[in-house]
C-alpha cells in the first residue's frame, strides 16, 4: 500500500513539473509574431552548442598546445562523456519535442527527443571544463553556456526542464573529468 501511495506522489509530481515546463516554454519560446531578426539571432547563438561549435571550442587548446592542451583534452572528454549520457537518457525517457505537443519549432529539430538538451549540455560541458582551469573566464564562458540553452527553448525545440537537464548532466560530467 505504501508503495502505490508513493508512487503516485511520484507521478503527481512529475505531471506538476511537467505542466510548469510547458507553461514556462510558453511563456519564452519565439511566437509566430516575433521578427525574423531575433529568430536568426537566437539561431546564431544555439549553433554554439551544435556538434561545430562544441567541438571547435574544445580543440582550440588542444592545437594551441602549450599548458592549454590537457584542457582541450578534458573539455573534448567531457563533451563526448556528456553527448553519451545524454542520448542514453534521450532514448530511455523519449520525452517527445514541444513541436509533436503543438508547439512551433524555428529550426530543424536533430532527433525526435526533448529530454535532456544535448546543445545546452555540450555548450556548458565544455565551458565547465574551461571555468574550472581559467576561473577568470568563469563570469564569460557560463553565461554564454546558459544564453546557448536559453536559445533552445525560444527556438522551441526544448522545454526549460530539458536545457536545465543537459546543463546538469555537464557539469557533473566535468567535475567528474577534471577531479
Amino acid at each position: 500500500m505504501a508503495s502505490r501511495s508513493f508512487l503516485a506522489m511520484g507521478i503527481s509530481m512529475l505531471t506538476r513539473l511537467d505542466a510548469h515546463d510547458r507553461a514556462l516554454f510558453a511563456r519564452y519560446a519565439v511566437g509566430p509574431s516575433r521578427r525574423r531578426a531575433a529568430r536568426w539571432g537566437w539561431t546564431l547563438v544555439t549553433h554554439l552548442g551544435g556538434a561545430t561549435g562544441s567541438i571547435a571550442a574544445a580543440t582550440i587548446p588542444i592545437i594551441a598546445g602549450g599548458s592549454s592542451r590537457e584542457i582541450g583534452i578534458h573539455a573534448l572528454v567531457a563533451l563526448v562523456a556528456s553527448h553519451l549520457v545524454v542520448q542514453a537518457i534521450k532514448r530511455t525517457v523519449g520525452r517527445p519535442r514541444p513541436s509533436r505537443h503543438g508547439g512551433r519549432s524555428w529550426m530543424d529539430e536533430p532527433d525526435r527527443f526533448s529530454f535532456p538538451s544535448g546543445h545546452s549540455a555540450a555548450a556548458m560541458s565544455v565551458a565547465a571544463v574551461f571555468a574550472l582551469a581559467w576561473p577568470a573566464l568563469a563570469p564569460l564562458l557560463l553565461p554564454i553556456a546558459v544564453v546557448v540553452g536559453f536559445s533552445r527553448v525560444r527556438l522551441g525545440v526544448h522545454y526549460p526542464g530539458d536545457v536545465l537537464a543537459g546543463q546538469v548532466i555537464a557539469i557533473v560530467t566535468a567535475l567528474i573529468v577534471v577531479a
